[in-house]
C-alpha cells in the first residue's frame, strides 16, 4: 500500500497541501501587517472576520489534501469570557496543529518559529504568546503575558495551550507545565484521539521522524481525528493558589476522559532515562526519583548548571569527608525539610547518618548533562583522584554506580580493560582514549556483565507498562506512598 500510495496519492496530497498554505499566506499577511496590541485587543473587524473565515476553509482544505477528510468534535468550545485558556492533551504529534487551525486560538510558540517562510506569517496571524529561547527571563515573562490575556476578560482570543511542553505517545498524561494554570482563571480542557487502526501520526523524541511521519501519514487513504471539548474546570480557591495542584486535577480530569494513566514523571525525567549517553540508565535506577527531588527542592533547571560547578567546588574542598544532614542542609544552602531529607536517604548508604557528598555532585552532573557521559566521569574523577591524578577500581565502582543509580555494579571488566599496564591505578586520560577507542564500552564491558545479575541491570531503557516511564494512575496511587529506592539496599 505505502509502495503503491507513494507512487499515485502522496505526491498529489503533498502538492495540494503545500498550495494550500501557499494560497493562505497572502490573506494572514494583509490581515498581520499594522496590526498593535490595542487594535488586536478590539472586536474584529468586519473584513477581518471574512479573512478569519477564508483562512479556516483553506486550512480545512489543507487537512482533507493530508487525508482527513471529516473531523469529529464532541462537546461544546467554551466563549473567550467563560474561559481563556483551552488546555489541549495529549501533545503527540505536529498534526495536533488541527485544533488551533480549527479555532485560530493563540498559542505558545517559541519566538524562532516566526521568521519561518509561509508558517511564520500563518503563526503570527494567530496572535501567539512568542517564547525566546536567548532571553533568560523568557519564562516569567512569558508567564505575566498569558496571565495578562487570561485575565483581559475575553478581550484577546483563547490561548490554546499544550501543558504537557512536548510530544508522547499517548499511552500516559506526563506532568503537566504549570504554565497554563498560574492565572488561576477557568480552563477548558480539550482531549484529543486519533483512532487510527495504524498509527502514523505519533511523532516523538524516540522514532520516526518529522518527515517520515508526514509521508505515512499521507500515503493512509483516510486518518481519523477526535476533538473533544470537556465542560469548563473552575479551579477551587485552593487551587488558584496551586497552580501545581490546579494542573494535577486537570490532568486526572483529561486523563480519564481519554482512559489512559498519568505518571508523575516531566519529560525531563523521560530525556534522562533515555538519554543517548554512553552510560544508558538501567530500569530500577534511583536519579529518576533524584531529578524528582532536586525539582522539589528549588534547583530551577535554568540555573542548574552553574549551581553544579559551585557544589563541585565545595565537594572538592571538603574532599573525602562525609556529611550528616545538617551538614549536607549547610552544603546545599537548603533549610531542613522533607524533601532534603529524603534526598539526604537516597545517599545513606549504610543507614548511619551521613554521606559522600561526592555522590550527590556526581548524580546532580547526570541530571544536568544525561547525555554527556564523558563530562561526568571527567567530573568524577576530580572528586576522587588521589594526588598523583589516579582512581582506584573500587573509585571506579563508586562513580559508576552512582551515575547509574544502582545498588550493586561490576566494574572489574571495564577497568582491567582500561588499566593495560595492570598498575592497579588509572587516570582520567586513560580513561578517556580507552573510551575514544570503545564508545559502546558500556555495553561491552558493563552492561553485557549484569545480565541476570542481582542488581536488576537491563538492557532497555524502562520496563513499564505505557511505554515511558512509572504508572502513577489512580488505581496505583498508593505506590507514591512506598518509600524511596536508595541507591545501595
Amino acid at each position: 500500500q505505502i509502495a503503491f500510495m507513494t507512487l499515485t496519492l502522496f505526491p498529489i496530497r503533498l502538492f495540494f497541501a503545500a498550495f494550500m498554505m501557499l494560497l493562505a499566506w497572502p490573506f494572514a499577511f494583509i490581515a498581520s501587517m499594522g496590526s498593535d496590541e490595542q487594535e488586536l485587543e478590539k472586536p474584529l473587524s468586519w473584513w477581518r472576520k471574512i479573512v478569519d473565515i477564508l483562512l479556516k476553509a483553506i486550512m480545512r482544505m489543507m487537512w482533507l489534501a493530508g487525508g482527513f477528510h471529516w473531523i469529529n468534535v464532541k462537546g461544546r468550545r467554551a466563549l473567550p469570557a467563560e474561559a481563556a485558556i483551552l488546555t489541549v492533551a495529549p501533545h503527540s504529534s505536529y498534526f495536533d496543529a488541527i485544533p488551533v487551525t480549527m479555532t485560530f486560538a493563540s498559542i505558545v510558540m517559541k519566538a524562532e518559529s516566526k521568521d519561518i517562510p509561509v508558517w511564520g506569517t500563518l503563526i503570527k496571524y494567530i496572535r501567539p504568546v512568542f517564547v525566546s529561547r536567548s532571553d533568560q527571563d523568557s519564562r516569567r515573562k512569558t508567564v505575566e503575558e498569558i496571565k495578562r490575556r487570561a485575565q483581559s476578560d475575553g478581550k484577546w482570543p483563547q490561548i490554546m495551550i499544550f501543558p504537557e511542553g512536548t510530544c508522547t505517545n499517548r499511552s500516559c498524561l506526563i506532568t503537566f507545565k504549570p504554565g497554563a494554570f498560574i492565572p488561576g482563571v477557568p480552563v477548558q480542557p480539550v482531549v484529543l484521539r486519533y483512532p487510527n487502526k495504524l498509527d502514523t501520526i505519533t511523532w516523538t523524541w524516540q522514532g520516526p521522524g518529522a518527515f517520515e511521519i508526514l509521508w505515512l501519514t499521507l500515503c493512509q487513504f483516510h486518518n481519523s481525528v477526535e476533538i473533544e471539548f470537556l465542560p469548563v474546570y473552575i479551579p477551587s480557591e485552593e487551587e488558584r493558589k496551586n497552580p501545581v495542584l490546579y494542573a494535577s486535577n486537570v490532568r486526572r480530569v483529561m486523563a480519564e476522559a481519554l482512559g489512559v494513566s498519568v505518571t508523575d514523571y516531566t519529560f525531563e525525567d523521560c530525556q534522562l532515562a533515555l538519554a543517548e549517553g554512553q552510560l544508558r540508565l538501567p530500569s530500577d535506577t534511583c536519579l529518576l526519583e533524584f531529578a524528582k527531588l532536586v525539582r522539589s527542592l528549588g534547583l530551577k533547571p535554568e540555573t542548574l548548571e552553574d549551581d553544579l560547578d559551585k557544589y563541585a567546588a565545595g565537594a572538592m574542598k571538603m574532599k573525602k569527608e562525609k556529611v550528616d544532614l545538617k551538614e549536607f542542609s549547610a552544603y546545599l544552602e537548603f533549610p531542613v525539610s522533607q524533601t532534603l531529607e529524603s534526598m539526604f536517604a537516597l545517599f545513606d548508604e549504610n543507614e548511619d547518618g551521613v554521606i559522600d557528598i561526592r555522590e550527590f555532585v556526581i548524580a546532580l552532573s547526570v541530571v544536568c548533562k544525561p547525555s554527556k557521559t564523558l563530562e561526568t566521569i571527567q567530573l568524577a574523577f576530580q572528586l576522587y583522584q588521589s594526588e598523583s591524578g589516579t582512581i582506584t577500581e573500587e573509585d571506579l565502582a563508586h562513580i559508576l554506580k552512582t551515575a547509574m543509580g544502582v545498588s550493586q555494579i561490576d566494574v572489574t571488566h571495564l577497568f582491567r580493560a582500561v588499566d593495560e599496564e595492570e598498575k592497579g591505578k588509572i587516570t582520567y586520560d586513560d580513561f578517556y582514549t580507552f573510551a575514544e577507542l570503545h564508545p559502546h564500552f558500556a555495553e561491552d564491558y558493563l552492561y553485557a556483565d549484569q545480565i541476570g545479575a542481582e542488581s536488576g541491570l537491563e538492557t532497555s531503557s524502562l520496563s513499564a507498562p505505557n511505554g515511558i516511564c512509572t504508572d502513577f494512575s489512580p488505581d496505583n496511587a498508593g505506590d507514591r506512598n512506598k518509600p524511596l529506592q536508595k541507591k545501595l539496599n
